[in-house]
């Protein structure tokens, strides 16, 4: 997952400030988003790595078991983030106004 960007400004040397090009700031859901279609793309690519390798198109199974892995660990992820924001959801719910 990416960071949040920093506003980056410069002063140069005769004092005056010139603010550097920034991009515009993403939400929180654009993050989940891009973070969800990276994940689904890690698995596919998976999914393809295991069809070439049981066609015998691959010749290095390394390659097969490192897409395998990094498919693995981003849906951990986005599992545990789908945990914690329940648990967060739901221990908001419980607080009394």
């Amino acid at each position: 997952m990416e960071m949040m960007p920093v506003k980056m400004s410069a002063r140069s040397h005769l004092g005056e400030s010139k603010h550097i090009e920034e991009e515009p700031v993403k939400s929180f859901g654009e993050y989940l988003v891009d973070a969800l279609k990276k994940t689904n793309e890690l698995q596919l690519e998976s999914d393809k790595m295991n069809a070439a390798l049981a066609a015998g198109r691959i010749e290095d199974v390394s390659q097969v078991v490192v897409a395998a892995q990094k498919a693995e660990i981003s849906m951990q992820l986005a599992l545990q983030l789908r945990n914690r924001a329940t648990s967060a959801y739901q221990e908001i719910m419980r607080m009394q106004v």
